[in-house]
C-alpha cells in the first residue's frame, strides 16, 4: 500500500470513498509479495496491482464493488497444477486478498494512517499497519502501531494491546504476514504489514558513477549517503537524488555513522588512499553488503593494500569487487543497474542467472519485503564538516592516517 498511499489520501482528503483490495496471504510462487494494494474509486480509477496482471480484472471488480457499498470479502485466486491455464494465478500460486471499502466520513483516523504511510520509514520512524482478517473484530479493522503507541481499533482496549505488541515485534524484525492475537474469550486474526526506517546505501566516491547509482539506491528505497573528502566536488547540487551528502574523509564518516545489517556500502572513488582505510573498517562491520569499484588489476592491488593493512582472508572473501553483475555496459548509469540488480540479488537470495536457466519457484514470497532487517548496532555520530581549503583538494587534516 506504500506506493498507492499518496493517490488514496488525495482521495480521503477529497471525501471520495474507494475500495481497497490487499494481498494478505501467499502461497507457491505468486509475483507479488503480501501488502501490495489495489483500490478503484467509485467512478472505476484504479491504482496498484496485487498480482501482475493474472487476476488484476477480477479484483478490480471486488474493489469496486466495494467503493460503491459492497462488504468486506476474502477472496482466494489460484489453479491446481493441471489446471494452469484456466483463470486465476497461471505462475501456480494463490494469492488470499482482503476487499473492503473505506468511507473517509466513517472513518476519519485512513488520513493520518495515509499521511503516515506516506513517510513511512522517514522521519517519523517506522509503522507497521494491522488488519484484521478473521476472528471477532470484522474484516478490515485496523490499527496503525509505532514503537510508542497505536491508533485504530480492533474493537477492544486488551485486543488492541495485543495485536500492537505483537505487530511491534514483527516491525521490530521487519517482518510482513499473519499472526493470531488473544485477548481474554476475544481473538483474531491479523495481517501485520511493516514498514521499517530505510535501509541505508553508503556510497563513497563523489563520481558520476555514484549520481546515477543514487537514483538506483533511492528507486530501490534506500536511504541514500554520497560521501567524498574533496570539497568541489561534495556537493548536493550534484547529486539530487541523495538524501544526504557528506563531505569528509570516508572511513572517518564510517566509523561515526550508523549502520545496521540491512546497510549496503559501494565504494567508488578506485584510489588507494581512501579505498584502503575506508574498506579495512567496512569489512569489518557485520552489514548487508560491501562492494567496491575498479578493474580486476585495481582489485588485486586493492587486496594487497588491504592484506598488508591486516585484513584477514575471511573479511577479504566479503568484498564485491568488482562491484555488480556482469551486464556488459559501461555508462554511469548501466553501472548504476548493474550494481542494483547485484544488490537485489543479495538481498533476496538470487542467483544472478538469467530465468530461463534457474530451476525451482521463480518467487520468493517468503522472506520479509525489504530485505532482513537488523536492529541498529551503532548510533549516528553527529557529523564534522569542515570548510572547502582548495578547490578539489581534501577537507583539512592531508592524508588519512
Amino acid at each position: 500500500m506504500l506506493g498507492i498511499a499518496p493517490v488514496l489520501r488525495r482521495w480521503h482528503a477529497a471525501g471520495t470513498p474507494f475500495g481497497l483490495a490487499t494481498v494478505v496471504g501467499v502461497r507457491g510462487s505468486a509475483p507479488r509479495r503480501p501488502g501490495a494494494a489495489l483500490a478503484v474509486s467509485p467512478g472505476g480509477r484504479v491504482v496498484g496491482s496485487v498480482s501482475g496482471g493474472c487476476v488484476e480484472a477480477e479484483v478490480y471488480e471486488l474493489a469496486r464493488a466495494a467503493a460503491l457499498g459492497a462488504g468486506p470479502c476474502l477472496a482466494e485466486y489460484g489453479v491446481e497444477d493441471e489446471d494452469a491455464f484456466a483463470a486465476g494465478l497461471t505462475c501456480g500460486g494463490t494469492l488470499q486478498v482482503l476487499v473492503r471499502q473505506v468511507v473517509p466520513q466513517r472513518e476519519p483516523g485512513w488520513g493520518p494512517l495515509l499521511a503516515a504511510l506516506e513517510r513511512a520509514g522517514g522521519p517519523d520512524g517506522p509503522l507497521a499497519h494491522v488488519t484484521c482478517v478473521g476472528g471477532a473484530p470484522g474484516l478490515g479493522a485496523w490499527l496503525a502501531v509505532r514503537p510508542g503507541g497505536f491508533a485504530g481499533t480492533l474493537g477492544g482496549a486488551a485486543l488492541d494491546r495485543a495485536a500492537a505488541a505483537r505487530a511491534r515485534e514483527m516491525l521490530e524484525r521487519g517482518r510482513t504476514g499473519r499472526a493470531v492475537v488473544r485477548a481474554g474469550t476475544a481473538a483474531a486474526e491479523v495481517f501485520v504489514q511493516s514498514f521499517p526506517d530505510r535501509p541505508r546505501m553508503l556510497v563513497f566516491g563523489a563520481v558520476e558513477f555514484a549520481r546515477a547509482l543514487a537514483v538506483a539506491g533511492r528507486f530501490l528505497g534506500y536511504h541514500v549517503t554520497v560521501c567524498d573528502a574533496r570539497p568541489a566536488f561534495t556537493t548536493p547540487e550534484r547529486f539530487p537524488e541523495a538524501d544526504e551528502v557528506v563531505r569528509e574523509w570516508p572511513h572517518r564518516y564510517l566509523a561515526g555513522t550508523a549502520w545496521d545489517a540491512r546497510t549496503v556500502i559501494c565504494v567508488l572513488t578506485h584510489e588507494a588512499r581512501f579505498d584502503v582505510p575506508l574498506l579495512r573498517e567496512a569489512l569489518r562491520l557485520p552489514v548487508a553488503y560491501v562492494g567496491a569499484m575498479g578493474s580486476r588489476r585495481t582489485h588485486e592491488d586493492r587486496l594487497r593494500r588491504l592484506r598488508e593493512a591486516g585484513a584477514g582472508e575471511e573479511e577479504l572473501a566479503r568484498l564485491r569487487s568488482p562491484i555488480g553483475l556482469d551486464l556488459g555496459g559501461s555508462t554511469p548509469e548501466e553501472a548504476a543497474v548493474s550494481i542494483a540488480a547485484e544488490l537485489i540479488a543479495v538481498r533476496n537470495g538470487g542467483t544472478g542467472l538469467p530465468l530461463r536457466d534457474v530451476r525451482g519457484p521463480l518467487h520468493k514470497n517468503d522472506g520479509p519485503a525489504g530485505g532482513a532487517p537488523g536492529p541498529a548496532v551503532r548510533p549516528a555520530a553527529p557529523t564534522t564538516v569542515p570548510e572547502p581549503v582548495t578547490a578539489g583538494a581534501p577537507p583539512t587534516g592531508g592524508d588519512p592516517p
